[in-house]
C-alpha cells in the first residue's frame, strides 16, 4: 500500500520483534513462561506509548510459524497469554478506538484462540483510532507463499489464463494478510539481535531498522521514543539519491 504522510516525524507504522523474554527470565531464575507473562505488561505499556506519540499502526510479532519448535509447555502458556490480553484489554481497545488486526495463518492457531481472536478483531473493526495488528502464528515467508496460492486460486476461479511474467508486484501485495495497512517505516527488534527473523519480508523491503540491546520485558515508553527518535534522524532515499545529492 501506498505510504501515509508523517505528520510529526515519526513512523506512520512500525513493526516490533518484541525478543529476550526468556532470557529475561533465565537471569532471574525464573521459568521462561514468566518472561512471557512480563513481556505481555511491557507490550501493553508500549500500545499505551505508541498511541500517545501517534504512531497510526504497530504491528507486534507475537508468536511466530517457527515457535511451534519450542516445548508444549511454552507454546500453551503463550496462548493463553495471548488470549488473557485479548480479553483482559479489550475496554482499554475500545475506550481508545482502537482497531486489533490479525497477520498469520489463523488456521494454525488452536480454536479456542481462533474465536478469541476473531471476536476481538469483529468487536472493534469500526474503530477509527490506532491500529495493532497482532502476528501470531506469523512468518514472512509463510505470508508470501499464502499470498501466491491465494493468487493462483482467484485466477482459477476466474478462468483467466495469463502468462506467469503478466504478474506484477502489486498482485502478490494485494493478497497479504493486511494489503490495505502501509508498509512497516521503522521495524524496531529487542534483546541484541541483529536479525529480522522473518518478520514482514515483503512489506520491511524498505522499513529502517534499530536494534536495542534491552531486553523486552525492560521496556519502557522512553525506550520507544528513543527509537522514533532516531528513526526522524535517517535519511530514505527508496533507492534514489538524497535530494542534497541530486542538487549538488
Amino acid at each position: 500500500m501506498d505510504r501515509e504522510p508523517q505528520v510529526s516525524g515519526y513512523p506512520v507504522h512500525a513493526g516490533i520483534i518484541m525478543d529476550g523474554n526468556g532470557r529475561w527470565a533465565q537471569r532471574r531464575g525464573l521459568k521462561r513462561t514468566q518472561g512471557h507473562l512480563e513481556g505481555l505488561k511491557a507490550a501493553k505499556r508500549i500500545v499505551k506509548a505508541a498511541r500517545d506519540m501517534g504512531v497510526k499502526y504497530l504491528t507486534l510479532y507475537a508468536f511466530s510459524t517457527e515457535n511451534w519448535k519450542r516445548t508444549a509447555e511454552e507454546t500453551g502458556f503463550i496462548m493463553s497469554l495471548v488470549k488473557q490480553h485479548l480479553r483482559a484489554e479489550l475496554d482499554f481497545y475500545r475506550e481508545n478506538r482502537i482497531r486489533i488486526r490479525h497477520a498469520g495463518d489463523s488456521g494454525g492457531l488452536p480454536p479456542d484462540i481462533q474465536k478469541e481472536l476473531s471476536g476481538a478483531i469483529n468487536d472493534t473493526k469500526d474503530f477509527d483510532g490506532m491500529q495493532v495488528i497482532l502476528a501470531i502464528n506469523y512468518g514472512g515467508r509463510d505470508e508470501i507463499v499464502r499470498a501466491v496460492q491465494k493468487l493462483a486460486g482467484m485466477r482459477k476461479l476466474a478462468a483467466e489464463s495469463e502468462p506467469a511474467e503478466n504478474i506484477a508486484e502489486r498482485d502478490i501485495a494485494g493478497c497479504l494478510d493486511n494489503p490495505d495497512i502501509p508498509d512497516p517505516d521503522l521495524i524496531i527488534r529487542s534483546a541484541g539481535e541483529h536479525r529480522t527473523s522473518n518478520f514482514l519480508l515483503w512489506e520491511g523491503a524498505y522499513s529502517e531498522l534499530y536494534f536495542s540491546q534491552k531486553l523486552w520485558p525492560d521496556w519502557e515508553k522512553e525506550d520507544l521514543k528513543a527509537a522514533l527518535e532516531d528513526f526522524c534522524k535517517r535519511d530514505r532515499r527508496y533507492g534514489a539519491e538524497t535530494a542534497s545529492a541530486m542538487s549538488a
